[in-house]
């Protein structure tokens, strides 16, 4: 199950979480996966430190993935589709899709399935 992210709260998303993947697509179409520390800034996400084949890949495919992985165990991960410029060290990411998600085998046992909109698996994002 899905929770959309409103962009204008991702900045309290992103605080929440620890490290994020960055996911990038190669020359031969295989996904290409580094671990990342993404910070939020006026404009968008900032991501540091990518290596030359990172920062390649987004030069060619701008289209971009970042996958924060839950915190706590059966929590949700913070999905965040953006599109990417490339620069020395890193790049800035402009997010355009965001969501909470987890498996519904991951729901609380005991939440009422009638507590939102989603079911028993998902929290409106303001209550995230």
């Amino acid at each position: 199950m899905s929770v959309k992210v409103d962009l204008d709260e991702l900045a309290r998303h992103v605080a929440a979480y620890g490290f994020a993947y960055l996911v990038t697509v190669t020359d031969d179409h295989r996904t290409h996966v580094v671990a990342v520390r993404p910070t939020m800034e006026a404009d968008g996400l900032r991501v540091e430190g990518l290596g030359a084949r990172t920062r390649a890949n987004v030069g060619v495919r701008p289209d971009v993935t970042l996958v924060w992985p839950p915190v706590t165990d059966g929590g949700y991960t913070l999905i965040v589709d953006g599109r990417a410029r490339p620069d020395d060290d890193g790049a800035a990411v402009t997010p355009t899709h965001a969501v909470l998600h987890r498996p519904a085998a991951d729901a609380p046992e005991g939440q009422p399935s009638d507590a939102t909109s989603c079911g028993a698996d998902c929290v409106p994002v303001a209550d995230a």
